[in-house]
């Protein structure tokens, strides 16, 4: 391209200032992108001396660093020097003219090459040229490209700028001068001597660092544990430090030192005496121990979860704390198994939960823990509250007596049991009067378990205390009994529901019998009595199994229908009072039906704890297929234990099993449970010649049948824990892991019928047992949180208009209004799907966000129903 001399005067004129512009931007790019190095180096330079790290090491540290960057700058600057060129103005017109579409400044010096002589020619050329003019006001100038990434691939610009920054922050463009005092003709010599001083609080109080040259008033706070650095330059005992702040003595003229520490314990002066110095009046402030109080009651779940409140406080925030819990001995009611000495244990130590975020100056907190297992639980403790600061100050709150939480027990054999572990952790010397008081307790095994293994794994517990008992009992072996006798008692308690449902069903069968039989009316009020207690019983634990599930899951269902539970229970009664009546009056027939709509009730009362309307869900079948895998389970095992007991009583009859011993004989040969009905040893539907303890199906060693029937009932539960839902959930894969451990001691009680070690068999059969009811209990978890993710509002049956349904099961018309004139809830159970509605009435009554006619209509409707 010509030289912009040559331009047209108008093409020049047209593109000047962009062309200076453009031509300035190529100038900033060749110096940084040259001169990078030189900059680079001298911005280090310039932080290091500003953060002083001259001031922290020898003076020939700092110059032999000196004398490297110098020669680091020299090599940079000669570097940039040879690279460096002058942008020329031809190079800057070339660049803008290729910033604009179709180069108009190139086009603008073109001539045409062919044609000339041509008239049209000539006139198309002329068009061009003055159209590429015209383009010449559009031009801007060229942005510069300042970007040096290639030739500084490793950022090593951005690291000065960094230390820069850091610079600007934590230190002073003051202590620069600093390093003109080091080495002969410095600044040092030429001003007298220098000093420097930085006051640096704990790192815990957050508060910044203070450079003392900078402070010119007299006053100075500082909080307690301070660091206060000083140093000194130039002549040595030029300068001076006095202070009365650390609390060391120091001599009367004062510290002549170069670098002189010290910390912060109390207020005071500082001073430096001497020229350009300084003194100051140093206010501390203290830093206050640590304050924890216990704040409202102990609240304990049914488990025996206790959740203690507390509160602390610091200035600068609690960092840690633990609560401390001892026996408050002399407030234990000192009978029974609490009557000797018991044995040494050591304090309970839990720590505090701390605030994850947020500031821990003033914060409230609870103390979550379940005490349940340990020998102290339910009884008095002293509870003692401790945190500590950052300065590793403590603060203690006032020792308070309290009730250690504990689980409590309603089941009466449990409770006992429960009551005999604590007093063998109390005291190992216990154990044989534990003994004596278990099996007084138990003699009549058939009013107490509801299964004959329960009462097996009892009398082991029992022998196995024993035999401890006489060789010394170890710690080993007492905390082994003291595991097997929760277990054993957590079984008993958590059957209560089963228990009373068993007991129910037998009074309205008895009931029934007798009225088809023609009783006496003195027998029909006795059954009739039976019936009332058993509904109470069955109503009472249904009522603890809702508020254990609600306390577990506040949104579940059965939380929502814990009320409406309550309140159909006089119902109950009144139902029970018309049958009472109509058999008094001597209408069998209709108590008879109305005893079946009472029996119905019941029923759809216990099926609204896990099922729902229509079909049944994936969970749901997987629900009932494991309740039946454990039926079964218990059925083998208690066919087991029948075994063990025609092992050990080879004369007796097998009719004669399970009668209740006279008192001649033996301890731990008392009735079995399970044993002394139907048959007399009997499960329902076996045959009266049956050789026990012989043969089983087919001809096969009963225990080989009894393996047999252990092998598919273990493959059963490998099928349903392949299908079993919840996969991706936490409560699924608890289930899934229960069923995996389930199968295992399947697994194992299989290899141990097949070697005829029963009683192995049946510990195996009860540790399977519990896994199922532990996976049972997961699986219904994660059903209720499905559940409760995919809501139960909004939820109409069918898409079309037509298909769709109201509350009440009525199908919607083409046009949205509902029609009565068909049945309403065909198929349905009314007595469910009425509870149903009742239950949404009430959750929309107490929405108070709802309207006001929507909640007056709301409170009509329950007024009525």
């Amino acid at each position: 391209m010509a030289p912009p001399e040559t331009l047209p005067h108008e093409v020049f004129q047209a593109v000047r200032g962009p062309l200076r512009l453009t031509r300035a931007g190529m100038l900033a790019e060749r110096l940084v992108r040259c001169f990078w190095p030189l900059w680079s180096v001298l911005i280090a330079a310039l932080a290091a001396l500003m953060l002083g790290l001259q001031d922290l090491v020898r003076v020939e540290v700092v110059w032999g660093v000196a004398l490297a960057l110098a020669l680091a700058m020299l090599a940079a600057l000669i570097w940039g020097l040879r690279r460096f060129r002058v942008p020329t103005r031809e190079g800057a017109l070339t660049r803008l003219d290729a910033t604009m579409r179709g180069n108009p400044i190139q086009t603008a010096l073109d001539t045409q090459a062919i044609g000339g002589d041509d008239a049209a020619s000539l006139a198309v050329w002329r068009a061009h040229q003055a159209r590429m003019r015209a383009r010449l006001a559009e031009a801007r100038a060229a942005h510069p490209d300042l970007r040096v990434s290639r030739a500084d691939p490793f950022a090593l610009r951005y690291v000065a700028l960094l230390a820069l920054f850091t610079a600007l922050l934590f230190g002073s463009v003051l202590r620069v001068q600093s390093v003109t005092g080091m080495g002969p003709g410095g600044g040092g010599l030429a001003t007298g001597p220098t000093w420097e001083g930085w006051l640096e609080p704990p790192g815990y109080t957050r508060l910044p660092s203070v450079y003392l040259n900078d402070i010119t008033n007299a006053a100075l706070i500082a909080p307690e544990g301070a660091q206060i650095t000083l140093r000194m330059y130039g002549e040595v005992g030029a300068l001076r430090v006095t202070e009365t702040v650390s609390g060391n003595p120091l001599p009367e003229d004062g510290n002549t030192a170069t670098a002189q520490e010290f910390t912060v314990v109390q207020s005071g002066t500082l001073s430096i005496n001497g020229p350009g110095g300084r003194s100051w009046d140093v206010a501390m402030t203290p830093d206050t121990p640590p304050i924890v109080t216990q704040t409202g009651t102990v609240e304990t779940s049914y488990d025996g979860e206790a959740a203690i409140p507390f509160s602390a406080s610091d200035d600068h925030g609690v960092v840690a704390g633990t609560a401390r819990f001892s026996l408050a001995l002399s407030e234990v009611d000192r009978r029974y198994g609490l009557r000797i000495d018991p044995e040494q244990r050591p304090v309970i130590e839990v720590p505090l939960p701390m605030p994850i975020s947020g500031d821990r100056s003033d914060f409230s907190e609870t103390l979550i823990e379940n005490f349940s297992e340990h020998p102290w639980a339910n009884l008095p403790v002293t509870v003692r509250f401790s945190v500590e600061d950052a300065a590793q100050q403590f603060g203690t709150a006032a020792d308070q007596i309290m009730t250690l939480p504990g689980r409590r027990f309603f089941d009466p054999m449990a409770a006992a049991i429960i009551e005999q572990r604590r007093a063998l952790l109390w005291n190992r010397d216990n154990a044989p009067e534990i003994g004596q008081l278990l099996r007084a307790v138990s003699h009549r095994p058939d009013d107490i378990f509801r299964s004959a293994v329960h009462y097996l794994r009892l009398r082991t517990i029992l022998r196995r205390m024993g035999n401890f008992a006489d060789h010394g009992m170890t710690d080993e072996q007492q905390a082994e009994l003291a595991t097997a006798m929760w277990d054993l008692a957590l079984l008993l308690e958590e059957g209560n529901l089963e228990d009373a449902r068993e007991r129910l069903k037998r009074a309205q069968d008895r009931l029934s019998e007798a009225m088809k039989n023609g009783a006496s009316d003195q027998e029909i009020a006795e059954l009739m009595q039976e019936l009332r207690e058993a509904t109470d019983d069955y109503m009472r634990q249904l009522a603890a199994e809702a508020q254990k599930e609600a306390e577990q899951n506040p949104e579940s269902e059965m939380s929502q229908n814990q009320q409406g539970m309550e309140m159909s229970q006089s119902d109950l009664q009144a139902m029970m009072d018309r049958i009472q009546q109509l058999m008094e009056e001597g209408r069998m027939a209709e108590a008879q039906q109305a005893l079946e709509e009472l029996r119905e009730m019941m029923e759809n009362m216990r099926v609204t704890q896990g099922q729902g309307q229509g079909q049944q869900s994936p969970g749901q079948q997987a629900m009932e297929g494991l309740a039946e895998t454990l039926r079964e389970q218990q059925g083998l095992s208690d066919q087991a234990f029948r075994d063990l007991q025609d092992q050990f009583n080879p004369d007796q009859p097998p009719g004669q099993q399970g009668q209740q011993p006279g008192e001649g004989q033996q301890q731990g040969q008392g009735q079995q449970p399970g044993l002394g009905q139907q048959g007399q040893g009997q499960q329902p539907g076996e045959g009266q010649g049956q050789q026990r303890g012989e043969q089983g199906q087919g001809g096969q060693p009963l225990e080989q049948d009894l393996a047999q029937r252990q092998r598919e009932l273990r493959d059963e539960l490998n099928r349903q824990r392949g299908r079993l839902p919840g996969q991706g959930t936490a409560e699924g894969e608890a289930a899934r892991d229960a069923l995996e451990r389930a199968e295992g001691a399947m697994e194992g009680a299989e290899d141990a019928l097949r070697g005829n070690d029963l009683a192995e068999a049946i510990d195996r059969q009860s540790e399977a047992m519990e896994a199922l009811r532990e996976g049972i209990r997961n699986l219904g978890e994660a059903m209720a949180q499905q559940q409760q993710n995919q809501g139960q509002q909004g939820m109409a049956e069918g898409t079309e208009p037509g298909q769709q349904r109201d509350p009440l099961g009525r199908s919607a018309g083409s046009n949205g209004q509902i029609g009565s004139e068909e049945g309403m809830l065909q198929g349905e159970d009314v007595y469910r799907r009425a509870r149903e509605l009742l239950d949404e009435i009430r959750r929309r009554s107490g929405e108070g966000q709802r309207p006001d006619a929507e909640l007056e209509y709301l409170e009509r409707l329950l007024e009525r129903f």
